[in-house]
């Protein structure tokens, strides 16, 4: 029951700050949404497991997936904050105030994958996925995972627009997830 609970308060969380991306579906806030949906599910769902079998191969992976994930996904806000310029003023878009950069940004984790925050998902994503493997479990990692790579799809659409030739050569020398791979 708490745990419904608790999902249930995450879930009003993120269809607030949803809100503008859901009414628009062409944006990357429309899948995201969904994402972040089910990685909530997965946390929730897992919440149990975190710390049983501590040292079992998959929980070992976990950690090292979930650690890789906090700091990717901290140095990539920094980077933003810094280098991204983001607008003070704008409309109410639904956006994040990082997300309203100004400038295109290549520095830092952004220098080898253009989504470093989409890929510390990814990796959130598969290391609650091992704490408890299960049909459920798989589900919902390939729904966040699906969603996740939607999003970063939109969000390069978006780029193009915003950056023009800028993102288009930015995008032919990195790749979207993993350094040199995907």
């Amino acid at each position: 029951m708490l745990r419904l609970v608790i999902f249930l308060f995450g879930s009003l969380g993120f269809l607030i700050l949803s809100r503008h991306a859901l009414k628009e579906h062409h944006t990357y806030g429309f899948p995201r949404f969904f994402a972040f949906e089910a990685i909530l599910g997965l946390v929730v769902l897992n919440a149990g497991e975190w710390f049983t079998q501590p040292f079992s191969l998959p929980q070992l992976i976990s950690w090292l997936l979930l650690l890789s994930s906090a700091y990717l996904a901290i140095d990539a806000f920094r980077v933003l904050r810094t280098l991204g310029a983001p607008a003070k003023f704008t409309q109410d878009t639904g956006k994040q105030a990082f997300e309203m950069t100004t400038q295109l940004v290549t520095e830092g984790p952004y220098r080898l994958i253009r989504h470093p925050l989409y890929a510390s998902l990814f990796f959130l994503t598969w290391g609650v996925f091992l704490k408890q493997i299960n049909l459920v479990s798989v589900l919902l990692a390939i729904i966040a995972s699906l969603a996740l790579f939607l999003t970063a799809v939109y969000e390069e659409r978006e780029n193009l627009g915003k950056f023009g030739d800028e993102y288009a050569s930015y995008m032919q020398h990195t790749k979207r997830f993993i350094p040199f791979i995907f």
